[in-house]
């Protein structure tokens, strides 16, 4: 029933309003509803996981569910303290920048509603490293919820250049590892709507920004966000720097900048910049896990992003090679109960991974 009021309902509703008017509005309601017991009770009700144990450690973290926010929705850390209520593992806040940016200009964001898809073109809008701080040290945290975060350069003329941009990258690493905040690190190396472009998704200038980030010592686990649109040997050139400097994992990956590789490219207006989410991600994404984990086996983790829209897209990611999920587009799409589908699916997995093949058998024929 939650399912179909969304769909038939509400959805038809938001899909005729701007697109980041109704992200900031759902933001704020989240925010509010998360510091109330009732409130947060009210949607956990609703869209919590309540199965059985699904809890995944990667890296050293335990994550009470596979499926995380990708980064790009609570940029401002706005949502830290409710997202466990919607069976979210964690929430990859940002990605946040060394300073405050006010984001391209408007419009951002544009809905490719039979592409599955979104324009977007926010420019890293954020209120900067310092102020997300205080605001995730104002919250309390959700028991066993993760908090990873996102970092990238500013999207000014001053972090334009490669001087700049590991300058930018490296102050605001360090101050998170000052404050202890984040339970892990992301460097969003490939984000196609910065001042500059990719400056850093090319292995010698990635590698002269682990050099710089190398300084900061720290123990949390560090990922790359990486391109999904990149020829393989430059995506494994990529891999190889990061193997160099013990780099934990990978997301893979992030926004694709081909037009073309929409079902309905025409629904993306000519004066639109930015890169596509949501459906045009997924077979790159699956494809590059794939790749990753043939080559390299276990030596990275992978969180597979791009193009879930249901439990089995999560299913189709983890059968590639991901170890953890990350979305944002599917939820928008299919509403907020498409996490709870997949903490489901994933415990069925769970339980016939546990089974025999003869009791796996069993079980089938009597779902049939």
């Amino acid at each position: 029933m939650i399912k179909v009021l969304y769909k038939k309902g509400l959805k038809p509703i938001l899909f005729k309003t701007d697109p980041e008017f109704i992200h900031d509005a759902f933001v704020t309601m989240g925010q509010k509803i998360g510091y109330t017991k009732p409130g947060r009770a009210l949607i956990s009700s609703m869209y919590g996981y309540k199965g059985p144990d699904i809890s995944i450690t990667v890296d050293g973290i335990t994550y009470k569910s596979p499926v995380l926010l990708a980064a790009g929705f609570d940029y401002n850390g706005k949502l830290a303290h409710v997202l466990d209520c919607l069976s979210f593992g964690g929430d990859e806040i940002g990605s946040v920048t060394a300073r405050p940016c006010e984001g391209n200009p408007r419009p951002r964001l544009k809905r490719m509603v039979k592409s599955k898809s979104l324009v977007v073109w926010k420019g890293l809008k954020n209120q900067g490293v310092g102020r997300i701080i205080e605001r995730l040290k104002s919250v309390e945290k959700p028991e066993g919820f993760i908090w990873g975060i996102s970092i990238a350069k500013t999207n000014d003329a001053e972090a334009s250049t490669v001087e700049g941009g590991v300058k930018d990258y490296h102050y605001s690493l360090k101050r998170l590892v000052e404050e202890n905040m984040g339970d892990f690190y992301t460097i969003n190396i490939s984000c196609p709507n910065a001042h500059g472009g990719e400056s850093f998704a090319e292995a010698s200038r990635l590698r002269v920004l682990f050099e710089k980030l190398a300084t900061v010592e720290h123990n949390k686990p560090m990922y790359a966000k990486m391109p999904i649109d990149a020829e393989w040997d430059e995506f494994n050139d990529l891999l190889t720097v990061l193997d160099e400097f013990g780099v934990h994992g990978v997301v893979i990956g992030n926004l694709n900048k081909n037009y073309s590789d929409a079902d309905f490219p025409e629904e993306a207006p000519e004066e639109y910049r930015g890169g596509l989410s949501g459906k045009p991600c997924f077979e790159h994404s699956n494809e590059l896990i794939r790749k990753t984990k043939q080559q390299w086996g276990n030596r990275f983790t992978i969180i597979g992003c791009g193009g879930i829209f249901s439990a089995e897209d999560a299913m189709t990611k983890l059968d590639a090679g991901a170890d953890l999920l990350q979305l944002i587009t599917g939820m928008i799409f299919e509403g907020p109960h498409l996490m709870k589908d997949i903490c489901v699916a994933y415990a069925r997995r769970n339980e016939q991974e546990k089974q025999s093949p003869e009791e796996v058998k069993m079980t089938s024929e009597t779902v049939k």
